[in-house]
């Protein structure tokens, strides 16, 4: 629906589920995804526990936005179309290194809540493998795009960018071993470069 004929109503009722979203990724960043109540995502938000369960209904559901949320502020569609559009072949497995490492530094905290989520029920499982699938799809993607450039079979080179791509690759270099994020793409860059090209 245009913003402009969106009700006021409707604004605020949108601000309340980011509102929620928000406390839930915060607090299931802290406590961990399990252990968070609605109640207590409720009160970090500052609203009622009927007004968490008329905007989602379940915890997945929070979840479900706080990984929307995570996409839009990364702009990862926008810049997996960009990556897409460069020419060169290494200027574009560049750009794709640059890509990923965006994507984590904007929300690694909300790749973590992910994995930790992933005990959780059959329901939650399904919705965690299908937002780990778009992340597959957008990567298989920029590396079929340079098929023609690849020194190593397709379905092979996609498994080198997923490998790289591995959250626990992510958090040994930047969060235990002190990498910076620019240091992490430089390394999936080359790495890229040299077993692809």
């Amino acid at each position: 629906m245009p913003e402009a004929v969106k009700s006021y109503r409707q604004v605020q009722a949108e601000e309340t589920r980011i509102r929620i979203a928000q406390a839930g990724r915060r607090l299931f960043a802290a406590q961990g995804y399990g252990a968070t109540s609605i109640d207590a995502i409720a009160k970090d938000a500052g609203v009622a526990t009927r007004t968490v369960y008329s905007a989602f209904g379940t915890k997945r559901e929070i979840l479900s936005l706080i990984c929307d949320l995570w996409l839009t502020e990364a702009g990862a569609i926008e810049r997996a179309q960009q990556v897409l559009a460069i020419e060169d072949p290494v200027e574009r497995l560049h750009g794709a290194a640059a890509w990923l490492t965006n994507l984590y530094s904007a929300g690694f905290d909300v790749v973590l809540i992910f994995e930790a989520a992933t005990d959780e029920s059959a329901e939650t499982k399904a919705l965690l493998r299908s937002k780990l699938q778009g992340r597959n799809e957008v990567m298989d993607a920029i590396i079929a795009s340079l098929e023609t450039e690849l020194r190593i079979p397709l379905k092979q080179a996609q498994a080198v960018y997923r490998a790289l791509a591995a959250p626990g690759v992510y958090q040994e270099l930047v969060d235990e071993s002190g990498w910076t994020p620019a240091e992490f793409e430089q390394f999936v860059a080359d790495s890229l470069q040299r077993q692809l090209l």
